[in-house]
């Protein structure tokens, strides 16, 4: 059993610089087991999540990939496989979650970096495909990561987002991260004696924009939104965006 570990993430949530700091301390923290982690929280069901992701997006011939808070590499590999011609590049905050990545790697059209989802340092316009997996709920300002993912996608580029997705109605919000919280809690003190490493999920969440805010959001950023589907009973929700062919740099 690991020692305990002593961040209490509600003290950070609400300012970004602190909720990056908390995201990197976290993940340092999760990452030797976060591939079991998440296997577990879903109750399985992780894996066939990111496939539908993969799945949703569009046929293309070589295109530029980015996979946004890529932790161990599952969606950047995923990619990989999907576009065989194509490159794709994986950013996450966490050092320890990129040499993970890194080790697992054998594909040299892949390749880890360290970096800001919300502050990427990237060229403008210079990826057909961007993918999240539970990445902008870690973002230390949404505004600012979604904002960044407009301006990295090319005109009809394509971008795909899983992640925990918060109901509208206040009582059924209050439910759900109820559960999670609860369901979380039993990981985190599991596995590291403390139930808020994992209970970070719920706290995240409540502090995140419930579904139709979050759809609002990406419209005013100038997505077209070509689907969302929820998953779990609603729990977690796949959406995928387009950047129009006209757009103009956000």
């Amino acid at each position: 059993m690991s020692a305990p570990f002593q961040i209490k993430p509600r003290e950070h949530l609400d300012d970004p610089a602190r909720k990056r700091a908390l995201n990197r301390n976290l993940f340092e923290a999760v990452a030797p087991r976060y591939d079991a982690i998440t296997r577990g929280l879903s109750f399985g069901r992780d894996a066939a999540w990111k496939d539908r992701l993969i799945s949703s997006l569009p046929p293309l011939a070589a295109p530029e990939c980015l996979d946004l808070a890529c932790g161990t590499g599952d969606l950047a590999f995923r990619l990989a496989a999907r576009y065989p011609q194509g490159r794709v590049l994986g950013l996450d905050i966490t050092p320890a979650m990129i040499e993970r990545a890194r080790a697992r790697n054998r594909n040299p059209r892949v390749r880890f970096e360290v970096g800001d989802l919300g502050r990427t340092g990237l060229p403008h316009a210079a990826f057909d495909i961007i993918t999240g997996g539970y990445a902008l709920r870690n973002a230390g300002d949404l505004e600012e990561a979604i904002a960044e993912v407009f301006r990295l996608l090319k005109p009809g580029g394509a971008a795909a987002f899983l992640d925990f997705s918060k109901p509208p109605n206040r009582a059924a919000q209050r439910i759900e991260l109820a559960l999670l919280k609860f369901w979380g809690g039993a990981w985190g003190w599991a596995l590291h004696r403390n139930p808020d490493v994992y209970g970070y999920i719920a706290d995240s969440l409540a502090r995140f924009p419930d579904r139709v805010e979050l759809a609002r959001r990406f419209v005013a950023a100038g997505f077209e939104i070509a689907e969302s589907r929820r998953r779990f009973f609603g729990v977690v929700e796949l959406v995928s965006l387009r950047k129009p062919d006209g757009a103009r740099p956000a």
